[in-house]
């Protein structure tokens, strides 16, 4: 058996780019906005702002200005506004996240029924291997070198 009948795996290039930069690509403005949004939304940082401009809200309307008088009616109007404007945010970022682990699960079991292949492929060199030293063993047992009876012999099995 020369070194071109042992089955060789499949050649896969490796990607210039992964499948995140690719996919990040294509995003439209207002995907990329929903995503950098609802980031920013999730954050410990808007959180932190959040409150600062609450407090701020409250001590000018009860010390100085009072544009908007305690119970801060504007101020619930804008919160429940923005209430609004964040869920709806959130769900679009919510669907175009189900999306993209839709798609890399697709891409992983691509990956895997690649890697499948390959290791089929390996399996049968292994096999072939293991036949060819088992042979090899009975040609020298054959012969009578000493050495090769003391040797425990191989395994010839293969998982199908």
């Amino acid at each position: 058996m020369d070194s071109t009948d042992i089955p060789t795996t499949s050649a896969r290039a490796v990607p210039r780019s992964t499948w995140h930069q690719r996919h990040h690509s294509t995003l439209s403005r207002g995907e990329r906005a929903a995503d950098a949004m609802r980031n920013g939304m999730g954050s410990w940082g808007f959180v932190g702002g959040f409150v600062a401009f609450m407090l701020v809200w409250a001590a000018v309307n009860t010390a100085a200005v009072r544009w908007d008088p305690y119970p801060y009616i504007l101020l619930n109007l804008f919160l429940s506004m923005l209430a609004g404007l964040q869920g709806a945010i959130l769900l679009i970022a919510a669907k175009r996240q189900d999306g993209i682990a839709a798609a890399l699960a697709q891409h992983d079991f691509g990956t895997n029924a690649a890697a499948k292949v390959d290791i089929e492929a390996l399996l049968r060199i292994n096999h072939q291997q293991l036949v060819m030293l088992a042979e090899l063993r009975a040609l020298v047992t054959a012969v009578g070198d000493p050495v090769v009876h003391d040797a425990p012999a191989p395994e010839v099995s293969i998982r199908s």
